[in-house]
């Protein structure tokens, strides 16, 4: 797994960017089954080089040293979620939580509108590429506002980043979204973005500004540290 990346200075502020090559893959494979989701034909991106550095086995006081409150980092190693992964899939998502209620909201920085729908029915009729084109607000994507009562099944199994800042407590959001979803710029405190089906590890520092794309078929939790 891997994540292309830039960034852009622009005066006081340093812009990160993300995005990833786009893959499609058949049934059966490594991807869980998420890679088809409303993906007819195969398409590619060309890589971008990678400019955000990657670290594995990293030390906690290396951690904090280089990265806690400096630059973001991609952490390999950190820990093992292939049980969780595993129970991620497409076919045992729709077995263990089809018919739970989940809400969606747009995917414009300050998410105004939520829409609940069951969880099928936004895997088999919502989860497809979006137009490059269209604004935030009429783009809708499960992300955040998780019922972990009803999730706490899987949930159980995540095993999070090891890494913690002094007086800050892990909020947890879990996700899944389609190709062409994302946010556009904003910041908040610092964490940890993990994709489950996808290509990054990452550590992004208090109000580092930055905005995500997927480009593929995405599912992803990420850890806030408050």
């Amino acid at each position: 797994m891997f994540m292309a990346a830039a960034t852009i200075r622009l005066g006081p502020l340093l812009l990160f960017v993300l995005w990833t090559t786009v893959t499609v893959v058949l049934p059966g494979s490594g991807e869980g089954g998420w890679q088809l989701s409303g993906l007819g034909t195969a398409v590619a991106v060309p890589e971008e080089r990678c400019t955000v550095e990657r670290q594995a086995h990293l030390t906690y006081s290396e951690f904090m040293q280089h990265y806690a409150f400096v630059k973001p980092v991609i952490l390999q190693g950190l820990t093992d979620n292939s049980r969780f992964r595993a129970l991620c899939s497409r076919e045992n998502l729709l077995a263990s939580f089809g018919d739970n209620v989940v809400r969606l909201s747009t995917a414009n920085t300050y998410s105004y509108r939520k829409v609940d729908l069951p969880f099928q029915e936004y895997v088999e009729q919502l989860l497809h590429p979006q137009d490059p084109t269209s604004l935030g607000n009429d783009t809708l994507y499960f992300f955040g506002d998780n019922n972990f009562t009803e999730w706490a099944p899987l949930f159980q199994h995540y095993s999070p980043p090891p890494f913690r800042l002094l007086g800050t407590t892990p909020a947890y959001s879990f996700g899944i979204a389609g190709a062409g979803s994302g946010v556009p710029f904003h910041w908040h405190g610092p964490g940890f973005s993990e994709v489950i089906y996808g290509r990054k590890v990452l550590y992004f520092p208090d109000r580092w500004w930055h905005a995500t794309l997927n480009l593929d078929t995405s599912v992803f939790i990420s850890t806030f540290l408050g």
